[in-house]
């Protein structure tokens, strides 16, 4: 079974009032996270979102790119069924 890495650009805003992910018109995502700038909070409430939003493991999703950025890649490998 082939499993197919999935890229996506992600502009965060941190300190929102709720924690969102959408898809924007041209395609990339927008993610309003709750948590702060500040010692990886918002880097792993983006984590946790984005796993929750494609339904697969946190450990599946990682920053590509943009760690300390408000525009990030991640990648999500799937799991192998």
């Amino acid at each position: 079974m082939f499993s197919v890495a999935i890229i996506l650009q992600v502009k965060v805003k941190p300190n929102s009032r709720v924690s969102l992910l959408e898809q924007m018109p041209d395609g990339h995502w927008l993610a309003r996270l709750k948590s702060p700038p500040v010692d990886g909070k918002a880097n792993a409430e983006l984590l946790a979102l984005v796993a929750e939003h494609f339904s697969c493991p946190k450990s599946a999703v990682t920053i590509k790119s943009g760690q300390s950025g408000r525009t990030k890649f991640l990648v999500i490998n799937p799991p192998i069924d």
